[in-house]
């Protein structure tokens, strides 16, 4: 009796392959993100707006794509397959970057915008398929998958961010290119001994009952929940637009406002090295997190999705605040500030995104029609295109404002989203129809 409660507590061994595979994924995006503005702007010699408007553009459309891939392993291919193209697509466009042309630059974007169509939403999809339906680990298994996320961009700052700036771009990008190789044969090496099925089929093809199951009409609940996605979508996406910034206006300003020098160790804090921030909070809170959540559904006193999401907004509202303080100091004094400003925001924003997006995705594969899975995932990373496009398209703001009044700006949007998604709670959990 002891042994099947513990198995029933111990989590699939499938999701430690994906937690891995994931990680090595993250290390090659962010590590190529930490350097692009830079490489843009430094190298490229691109101006602060184009180099906001390529950011954004790039960012965007990477979350935009999985709406495709999303469709065409629910219809044609099944999630697995979707993985196994995407990574290589994004392998060879991190390869591709390493080149110095421009043409190859533009290439390599491209490469990675269809890889991670491919690979971002099936990945996920894959790991609520080794959960059953009403499984009370799900919310714990996205946890852990969220920090391998997390582990790989906590690293991926510190290799390719310091070849990039100390030895060469270039040896950065193709940095980043090596991770993405280095997840891909994990994956060709586990995935057929800890992934089971999950995955494997089109989720409407012949195992899954063919055109009829796909054309079986969706019931009242089911469209309640789908309601409810899309409208948490719209929300996320005043959440990402400002977080992204992370990527953009956040690193000009720790690259010109900020003093980076560690006078203790005569040692200068790389620019890109902000990027690493951000997980390595996660990697330390997300455990706290998921305590609280925990002891609080013991007492039942758990917040709900929705509100939880306000959280997450507020959060991230609080740490611009933080920013208007250090930005007016260098408006009216002209003078570099220190880090503890942009390290107190970075806190303030991995709080906020530890209430958001682990808990999103667990709530999208609890929500979805299961027919729908990888598609509704690819919706939910949708919201993060038009999010990152209007992110980076305001990045390039940045030299055109004050900092004071640029950082305001993500405080009104953030911060008014949350006080409307607080009045709309009580009406969208009820469209949940139980889900917690």
């Amino acid at each position: 009796m002891a042994e099947a409660i513990a198995n029933e507590k111990r989590h699939p061994r499938g999701l430690y392959l994906l937690f891995g595979v994931e990680m090595w994924e993250r290390f090659s995006y962010y590590g190529m993100r930490s350097l692009l503005v830079l490489y843009m702007t430094k190298q490229l010699l691109f101006s602060t707006e184009k180099s906001g408007s390529v950011y954004g553009w790039y960012t965007g459309l990477v979350y935009l794509t999985p709406l495709l891939g999303g469709y065409i392993a629910d219809r044609y291919l099944g999630a697995r397959k979707c993985i196994l193209i995407g990574g290589t697509l994004m392998a060879l466009g991190h390869f591709t970057m390493a080149f110095e042309p421009l043409p190859f630059f533009y290439s390599a974007l491209i490469l990675l915008i269809l890889g991670n169509g491919f690979f971002k939403p099936n990945i996920s999809t894959t790991v609520g398929q080794l959960y059953h339906a009403n499984d009370t680990r799900r919310d714990g298994g996205f946890t852990i998958f969220y920090m391998g996320i997390n582990l790989g961009a906590m690293f991926s700052p510190l290799v390719c961010g310091t070849l990039g700036e100390k030895i060469g771009w270039h040896y950065g990008f193709a940095a980043a290119g090596v991770g993405m190789v280095a997840g891909l044969l994990m994956y060709l090496w586990g995935q057929k001994s800890f992934l089971g099925e999950a995955g494997l089929y089109p989720a409407n093809g012949p195992q899954a009952g063919g055109k009829a199951h796909h054309q079986e009409p969706l019931t009242i609940e089911e469209k309640h929940r789908i309601a409810v996605i899309f409208i948490m979508a719209f929300f996320v996406i005043f959440f990402w637009a400002s977080f992204e910034q992370a990527g953009s206006s956040l690193t000009l300003f720790a690259e010109h406002s900020t003093d980076r020098m560690i006078r203790v160790l005569n040692w200068e804090f790389p620019t890109s090295w902000f990027q690493a921030v951000n997980p390595f909070l996660i990697l330390v809170m997300a455990p706290l997190f998921s305590g609280m959540w925990s002891r609080l559904a013991r007492k039942d006193r758990d917040l709900s999705t929705p509100h939880k999401f306000v959280l997450g907004l507020s959060l991230l509202a609080f740490g611009f605040v933080v920013m208007i303080v250090a930005g007016g100091i260098v408006d009216k004094t002209n003078a570099k500030v220190g880090l503890i400003w942009l390290m107190a925001a970075y806190f303030l924003h991995t709080a906020g995104e530890l209430c958001l997006s682990p808990i999103g995705l667990s709530m999208v594969t609890k929500l979805s029609p299961a027919r729908f899975g990888s598609l509704m995932m690819g919706t939910w990373f949708g919201a993060n295109f038009l999010a990152n496009l209007f992110g980076g398209l305001f990045a390039g703001n940045y030299d055109a404002m004050g900092k004071a009044y640029f950082f305001s700006i993500p405080v009104i949007t953030a911060g008014g989203a949350a006080i409307i998604l607080l009045f709309l709670s009580p009406w969208l959990k009820r469209w949940m129809h139980g889900v917690h």
